[in-house]
């Protein structure tokens, strides 16, 4: 690592240039404040790094960038392909400035089949990969994990519920009645047959569907020459509707495992829409707008966004691209030396695959066009915040905050984000407030504005330009304090009150600095947004509440009912299926549970219906 440079002293290039080495390896640009400018890698770091400094004529945008440049950092690689992974790594991790980056911040969702339980289960999973069983995915939505998910509950019967509604059931629920399951809970299977099933949606999952055919039919003759011919024929029935359903998703003309990638760039956007295929079957598709400087390319876009891409994600066979990276055969075979099979990377496809790329291609210019239209309608509607507040610039940041709770009850505070390409949900925060008289809005707010504040006037974030407070005078008097207490200056305090109507768009704003009302009107574009920005603090807020308060309310609902202890809690859990399964009983039927009374079951009926 370089020695930082005195920032009144300019970076000579030539001279750091003339001592670089010949290697494969990354380098990476970082201006005098420590902000990194750029990463790229190379063949021959020399000569790449040579040619940003010894080139006369270079770009404009390429010029400010080496203005801005205190010093460089270099790190060698064995091979160009390790450079090349290295660099995705890095921008993905680092968000240079002046790289294209890929703005991926949703995990991705998976199927997800329990290895350490005795009867393992299949589920919907999002997030780190740390219980104990297999995963399979990453599949591009929701949408297609729970359509996988309910082709397994239909040909396999595996069960998919929690841990602890399977531990407490005494009788099938409804998906045994609807033959979706197969009751392991209430042993109506045997454990040898329900491990063949999950062995076998696994083997589908794997994509062995043909496997698990020849198995079926295998098992089926066998009963047959047992004379046990009712198994026979349920086998017979699950081999027929697995075929059917084969039928219905396989894609013609498609490869086992096949992503077919399609770039379109217009006025600074960019957008590449992803088609899947995995087992011959579309698992549907998912559109991504990468960040990207202003000169970049559809090849660039393309190159960038496939090595940051596949970096945290398995890597298909086949990969169909709209436009060819410049260096395609260095990428598949780096890709490939990741996933440990052969990638091809393909741009000239004829036949089937000139199809799917031409859909990708249609999907692509849908999104972008609907982003463009998006985007321009938020820009607009910050340019009209902008002029109905009288400020000097457009503002880049607003911040929200709303309460909420039920008769003082499990207060939230929220807090959303949002800047002109619309709202930066992973800059949303939410607040437990305690320590205050229940119901007291004003003192909830100061709290909750004093704990996010406190953080951004240290320095751990970025101040708002314009702080929306829904509420009126006596809210904007917390924040003002706040703010005053906290010596936090240039954040304008709105309160959003709401007018006699109660209705959106009539919405009276209070201007923090002055006291000054402003009434914009519901055809007002700058009304449109706050109404937007309160409006999604407000769902954040009630969302988090109800959390808590459901949270609480299980824990708390049956050891408030005098005479239920950790046994008979257990015992009517168990009976019951649940705290559910409680609340929707008689008091006859609470009475059919060891040891609970009738005066008991009077009061546990009582604590659920008031």
């Amino acid at each position: 690592m370089e020695e930082p440079q005195n920032p009144a002293v300019p970076f000579d290039g030539k001279a750091f240039v003339r001592n670089l080495t010949g290697s494969p390896g990354v380098y990476r640009m970082i201006d005098a404040g420590g902000e990194l400018l750029y990463v790229g890698k190379a063949r021959d770091l020399k000569k790449r790094v040579g040619s940003y400094f010894l080139k006369p004529r270079l770009e404009p945008r390429i010029n400010a960038m080496i203005a801005q440049i205190a010093r460089v950092e270099v790190t060698l690689t064995r091979t160009e392909g390790e450079a090349l992974i290295l660099e995705a790594q890095l921008i993905k991790s680092l968000k240079p400035r002046y790289n294209i980056l890929l703005r991926d911040d949703k995990s991705y969702p998976y199927i997800f089949l329990s290895t350490g339980d005795d009867v393992p289960r299949m589920t919907f999973h999002r997030g780190a990969r740390t219980g104990k069983g297999r995963y399979f995915g990453p599949y591009p939505s929701a949408w297609a994990v729970r359509e996988s998910l309910n082709l397994m509950q239909k040909l396999f019967l595996v069960r998919q519920c929690e841990d602890s509604y399977f531990k407490n059931r005494s009788r099938p629920c409804l998906q045994y009645q609807i033959k979706r399951c197969s009751a392991p809970c209430v042993g109506l299977v045997e454990p040898d047959d329900y491990a063949q099933s999950v062995r076998h949606a696994a083997l589908f999952l794997e994509g062995r569907s043909t496997t698990v055919i020849d198995e079926l039919v295998a098992r089926m003759e066998r009963a047959s020459q047992a004379l046990e011919f009712e198994r026979a024929a349920a086998v017979r029935d699950q081999i027929g509707t697995l075929k059917q359903i084969l039928a219905r998703h396989y894609v013609q003309g498609a490869s086992a495992d096949m992503d077919v990638l399609a770039c379109r760039i217009g006025n600074g956007l960019a957008c590449v829409s992803v088609l899947y295929f995995r087992n011959g079957i579309s698992l549907g598709s998912r559109d991504y707008f990468p960040k990207l400087p202003l000169d970049a390319s559809e090849a660039d876009v393309m190159a960038a966004f496939v090595a940051q891409y596949y970096l945290d994600r398995p890597v298909p066979s086949e990969i169909i691209v709209s436009h060819a990276p410049e260096e395609g055969a260095l990428l598949a075979e780096a890709l490939a030396g990741q996933a440990g099979h052969a990638v091809e990377i393909k741009a000239s496809v004829r036949s089937e695959r000139a199809r799917f790329l031409e859909l990708a291609i249609k999907n692509a210019d849908a999104a972008l066009a609907l982003r463009l239209s998006s985007h321009q309608t938020v820009r607009d509607r910050f340019e009209a915040l902008r002029e109905l507040l009288e400020l000097d610039e457009v503002p880049q940041r607003i911040e929200c905050f709303d309460i909420s709770h039920t008769m003082g009850e499990a207060t939230v505070a929220s807090c959303v984000v949002f800047g002109p390409e619309g709202p930066e949900k992973s800059q949303y925060r939410r607040f437990n407030i305690a320590g205050i008289q229940p119901g007291d809005d004003y003192a909830a707010m100061h709290q909750a504005l004093e704990r996010r504040y406190k953080r951004l006037a240290a320095g751990e974030g970025n101040l708002p330009d314009v702080l929306l407070i829904d509420g009126g005078k006596g809210q904007v008097a917390q924040a003002l304090a706040v703010l005053a207490d906290l010596a936090v200056t240039g954040v304008l305090v709105v309160g959003v009150a709401k007018g006699s109507e109660r209705k959106s768009g009539h919405e009276t704003l209070v201007l923090g600095d002055s006291g000054r009302t402003l009434w914009p009107g519901p055809d007002s574009p700058a009304s449109h947004l706050i109404q937007a920005v309160r409006d999604e603090a407000h769902r954040f807020a009630i969302t988090g509440h109800r959390q808590r308060r459901e949270k609480a309310r299980e824990k708390s609902s049956l050891e408030e009912v005098e005479g239920v202890g950790a046994k008979k809690r257990a015992a009517l859990l168990k009976h019951f299926g649940g705290l559910g399964g409680i609340a929707n009983a008689g008091v006859e039927e609470l009475m059919r549970v060891k040891g609970v009374s009738r005066d008991l079951a009077e009061r546990i009926y009582a604590r659920f219906h008031g």
